[in-house]
C-alpha cells in the first residue's frame, strides 16, 4: 500500500486528485485561473465540497472561459446563484466575474497569467521537506506577496491561505510530506 499525505481521506475522488493532480506544477494560464477561482469559493469549505462539484462548475462557469464570464449580466448571475451544483454564495460567485475581469487586465499587463504567478517563486516550485502534516504553514512570505498583488490587481477571494492553498495546488510549492509516494515523484518532474 502507497504511504500517501496524511490530510487525505479514503474518498476515492480525493484520493485521485492527490495521486494525479495536487502538487504537479501547472503553466497553463486557463489551469491556473480555473483553480484560482475553485480555491477562491472553498474560502470556509473544505476541498472536498469544490472538488464534488469541479464538473458542474466548469458547466455554470462556461468551461471557465474568462471572456464570457467577464461580461456576466445580472440575469446570469441570478441564474447561478440557483443552480444547486456550484456554492451559491453571491459574493463568490460575484467574485468569478470580478476574476475573470481582472485575470483578463493581468495577461495584458504580463504577457500571461502564468509568468506573473510564477514570478513569485523564481519561476520554479519551491520544495519543502515537511515530515508531518503540523509542520506545513497555512501562509507564506510567497503567499502573503501573492495575496497582496492580485487584490491590488482587484481579484477577490485571494487572502494568503487561498493563496497558500492555491499555490500547494498548481505545484508551485511541493508541500507532499517527504515519506508520501507522491513526494519523490514530484520533486523530479
Amino acid at each position: 500500500m502507497k504511504k500517501r499525505c496524511e490530510w487525505l481521506t479514503d474518498d476515492e475522488i480525493y484520493i485521485e486528485y492527490h495521486d494525479k493532480e495536487w502538487g504537479v506544477p501547472v503553466y497553463t494560464d486557463h489551469a491556473l485561473f480555473e483553480m484560482l477561482l475553485l480555491e477562491g469559493a472553498q474560502a470556509g469549505l473544505s476541498w472536498i465540497t469544490i472538488l464534488k462539484r469541479r464538473q458542474t462548475y466548469r458547466k455554470a462557469y462556461g468551461d471557465f472561459d474568462p471572456e464570457k464570464m467577464a461580461k456576466w449580466n445580472d440575469e446570469k448571475i441570478q441564474k447561478l446563484l440557483k443552480d444547486p451544483g456550484i456554492i451559491r454564495n453571491k459574493l463568490k460567485v460575484g467574485a468569478a466575474k470580478q476574476n475573470a475581469q481582472a485575470y483578463l487586465q493581468t495577461i495584458k499587463d504580463h504577457g500571461s497569467f502564468k509568468k506573473f504567478l510564477w514570478s513569485f517563486v523564481g519561476d520554479k516550485p519551491i520544495i519543502n521537506c515537511w515530515t508531518t502534516i503540523s509542520e506545513i504553514p497555512a501562509t507564506t512570505k510567497e503567499s502573503d506577496a501573492l495575496s497582496k498583488a492580485l487584490k491590488k490587481k482587484d481579484f477577490k477571494f485571494v487572502g494568503s491561505t487561498i493563496c497558500y492553498a492555491f499555490m500547494q495546488a498548481v505545484g508551485m510549492v511541493n508541500d507532499h510530506i517527504i515519506t508520501c509516494y507522491r513526494y519523490k515523484e514530484i520533486k523530479n518532474l
